[in-house]
């Protein structure tokens, strides 16, 4: 990842921080959580009742919906541009590096759309469902709930070149590229570890892990050899095969993410680079002792990420379809 700017790009790094705060702070006060109080109330009972369904089938889709959430903020804000197909000329974010292969629950977001389209035409955002959708997803797997602050409008537009060059933290990050990364998204240290416990739900590719699971250090040896039996040591081969992100219980929301680290058993190098001896290592030791706390501070990650650049008032549009611009 290229997060570190030369001193010769310095200066253009500045700005455009500095210019990430202005619109964070700027647009993100026009959100409300009773947004939709009027325009369209039954908006949550839908959201609700579909991402339900959903991870009844498949749990892994929770996980799979909040992820979609995270890539969506990290490229030029929640605005739904991860959402968009690419077209004959038009390129969009799922096929970048970030995300191709990857992301998914794009059918969920479809349903969800649907059925509030039906109830309110042209009110509701695909951004905004996917917020709602993201907090339903967590509740559902037994996380906290929180008020989701609304209003984001839809973007016309997507930035591959963003989603593929490093934007996006990729799980080989060593522990000072995901703090700078988190901190050029208006998001502290706090923030950075609360919101990586999100891995206490889903699923990753060996293609992920393979790395971490042979070649790191920092990684129970066990572990690392139940791993191993489903992740072929040569690239291109089970690079598909997935594992739990949480080794103990990976459709449960709560605490044992932490757990895990402190065993040395984060299944990415950027889990487990959260303990092994640096910064953040106090977090994740009062994280894994207290859940509550974990859950509180989660909360305000996710309404700080949610505040990231959002596109409100004339700005981007209200798709009818979230796959593409009207």
């Amino acid at each position: 990842m290229t997060l570190f700017p030369s001193s010769s790009s310095s200066s253009l790094f500045l700005v455009f921080f500095l210019a990430l705060l202005a619109g964070t702070s700027s647009s993100a006060h026009l959100l409300s959580e009773n947004f939709y109080c009027r325009k369209c109330p039954q908006v949550f009972s839908a959201v609700k009742s579909v991402v339900e369904d959903a991870v009844a089938k498949e749990a892994r889709l929770g996980a799979s919906i909040l992820r979609l959430f995270f890539h969506d903020c990290f490229i030029d804000g929640c605005d739904g541009s991860l959402l968009l197909d690419d077209t004959s000329t038009f390129k969009g974010e799922k096929t970048a590096a970030a995300n191709n292969n990857s992301v998914r629950g794009f059918e969920v977001i479809d349903a969800i759309k649907s059925k509030v389209e039906a109830l309110c035409p042209g009110v509701v955002s695909c951004a905004d469902i996917l917020a709602i959708a993201s907090r339903d997803a967590v509740v559902i797997l037994g996380g906290p709930f929180w008020d989701v602050k609304l209003g984001r409008r839809d973007s016309r537009t997507a930035n591959f070149t963003a989603a593929n060059t490093g934007v996006i933290p990729a799980p080989t990050s060593n522990l000072s590229t995901l703090i700078s990364n988190f901190k050029s998204h208006g998001l502290d240290v706090k923030d950075l570890v609360a919101l990586s416990g999100s891995h206490t739900i889903g699923q990753a590719r060996c293609t992920s892990f393979r790395g971490h699971i042979y070649n790191d250090t920092d990684i129970d040896p066990s572990f690392a050899k139940l791993r191993q039996k489903n992740c072929p040591r040569q690239n291109g081969t089970g690079d598909n095969n997935l594992a739990p992100l949480d080794l103990q219980t990976p459709t449960h929301f709560e605490n044992n993410y932490y757990k895990n680290l402190i065993n040395k058993k984060g299944l990415l190098h950027s889990d487990q680079e959260l303990f092994n001896g640096g910064s953040t290592d106090s977090l994740v030791k009062a994280y894994s002792q207290n859940n509550k706390a974990f859950a509180s501070d989660f909360v305000t990650g996710m309404i700080k990420m949610g505040n990231i650049l959002p596109l409100t008032g004339s700005k981007g549009e209200i798709r009818k379809n979230c796959r593409r611009v009207n």
